[in-house]
C-alpha cells in the first residue's frame, strides 16, 4: 500500500522531521518539479491573461482591477488542485476525505489556529514592544497636555478602532493582502506542491526548502512592475525585488514546515495572514533599546517552541487515530 511508505516520516520521540529514504511511487521527481514549476508560472501568467491574451479592456477602477485578479487567482488555485489530484497516487478516498489531501480539514481547527499564530507572533515581539511604547508615549503626552482618560475619551478611542476595522474590511486592497493572496498562495504553493514533492521521492527537508523556491519565482513579476510602472531604476528595482525574494524564501520555508508538521493548511494560512498584516518584524528602534531586547527574547522563545508547538500529535491523534505527517495513512 503506497501510503505506508510515509508512516515513518516523523519520529515522534524526536519531533524533528526525518529525511525520507524511500522513493515515491507513481510520481517521479522530474514530474513533481515540472508540475510545481508549471503551477508557479500559471499562477502569475493568469493574472495578466485578461489583458494580454483575452484582450479585455483595462479595468476602469482599482476595485475592478482587483476583482479581476481575485477571479484569476481563484481559477489558478482550482486548476492547481485538479492537476495535483490527477498526478498524485490517491486511491480509495471518498469525497469527505479528499480535501484532507490538501490539508483542508476541520478537525483540530483550534489547535491549527492558536498554536501557529502564537508561534509566529513571537517573531514580532519587538513590533509589539514598539507599539506599546508608542501608546504609552502618546498617552503621556495627552495627559500632560491636560487631557483625561474619562469614559467618553475611552469610548471615542474604541469607536476609532471600530471605524478602522470597518474601513479595512471594506477595502479591496486589504482583502487582497490579508485574505485572497494568502489563501490562494497557500493552496497552490503549499497544499498542492508539498504533497507532489514528497510523493515524488524528495526528502522532507528538501521539500520544505525547495517549495519556497517556486514561491519566490512567482514574485519575479514585481521586477517588471517596479521597473516599468513605478519608474524605478533597474538597480533599485533589483534591490527591492531581491529583498522580497529573500523574505519570501524564508517565510515559504517556515510555511512549508508548518504544513508538513501539522498536516493542516490552516497553520501556514493563519501565519501568512498574520505576517501580511504585521509587515516586517521590528528588530531595533532608536527610541529604546528595550525593543531589541524584547525581539531577541521573542526569537529565543520561537526557537525553543518551534517543535513543541508543531508536534504532529497535537493535530492528528484524536479523531481517527491518524498521527502521521500530512495524514498520508488515509490515502488508501
Amino acid at each position: 500500500m503506497y501510503a505506508l511508505l510515509y508512516m515513518n516520516m516523523i519520529d515522534y520521540n524526536n519531533p524533528a522531521p526525518l529525511e525520507r529514504q524511500d522513493a515515491g511511487a507513481g510520481v517521479t521527481k522530474m514530474a513533481a518539479v515540472a508540475a510545481c514549476i508549471g503551477m508557479a508560472v500559471f499562477y502569475v501568467a493568469i493574472l495578466y491573461s485578461p489583458t494580454l491574451i483575452l484582450r479585455l479592456p483595462p479595468p476602469n477602477s482599482s476595485n475592478s482591477f482587483l476583482t479581476r485578479r481575485f477571479l484569476c487567482a481563484a481559477v489558478s488555485s482550482i486548476v492547481s488542485m485538479i492537476v495535483a489530484f490527477l498526478i498524485l497516487p490517491i486511491t480509495g478516498l471518498d469525497a469527505s476525505n479528499l480535501l484532507g489531501v490538501y490539508g483542508i480539514r476541520m478537525d483540530h481547527i483550534w489547535q491549527a489556529l492558536a498554536y501557529p499564530l502564537s508561534l509566529t507572533a513571537l517573531m514580532y515581539s519587538g513590533s509589539f514592544a514598539l507599539k506599546l511604547l508608542s501608546m504609552l508615549q502618546t498617552s503621556k503626552e495627552y495627559l500632560d497636555s491636560g487631557g483625561d482618560l474619562s469614559v467618553a475619551c475611552i469610548r471615542s478611542i474604541f469607536l476609532k478602532i471600530i471605524d478602522g476595522v470597518v474601513s479595512t474590511a471594506s477595502c479591496m486592497s486589504s482583502w487582497r493582502n490579508y485574505f485572497v493572496a494568502p489563501l490562494t498562495e497557500e493552496l497552490v504553493f503549499r497544499a498542492c506542491m508539498i504533497p507532489l514533492l514528497l510523493c515524488g521521492g524528495f526528502s522532507t527537508y528538501t521539500a520544505i526548502f525547495l517549495c519556497p523556491v517556486f514561491f519566490s519565482l512567482a514574485h519575479l513579476n514585481h521586477l517588471l512592475e517596479f521597473y516599468l510602472q513605478r519608474n524605478c531604476s533597474l538597480l533599485k528595482a533589483c534591490q527591492v525585488v531581491g529583498f522580497q525574494l529573500v523574505y519570501t524564501v524564508i517565510f515559504g520555508a517556515y510555511a512549508s514546515f508548518l504544513l508538513v508538521r501539522t498536516g493542516h493548511l490552516t497553520a501556514p494560512l493563519v501565519a501568512h495572514m498574520f505576517c501580511n498584516f504585521m509587515g516586517l518584524p521590528v528588530i531595533f528602534s532608536g527610541r529604546s533599546g528595550m525593543v531589541s531586547l524584547v525581539f531577541v527574547i521573542g526569537v529565543v522563545s520561537f526557537s525553543r517552541m518551534l517543535f513543541p508547538l508543531t508536534n504532529p500529535h497535537l493535530y492528528n491523534n484524536k479523531t481517527d487515530n491518524c498521527s502521521c505527517c500530512h495524514r498520508y495513512c488515509s490515502w488508501s
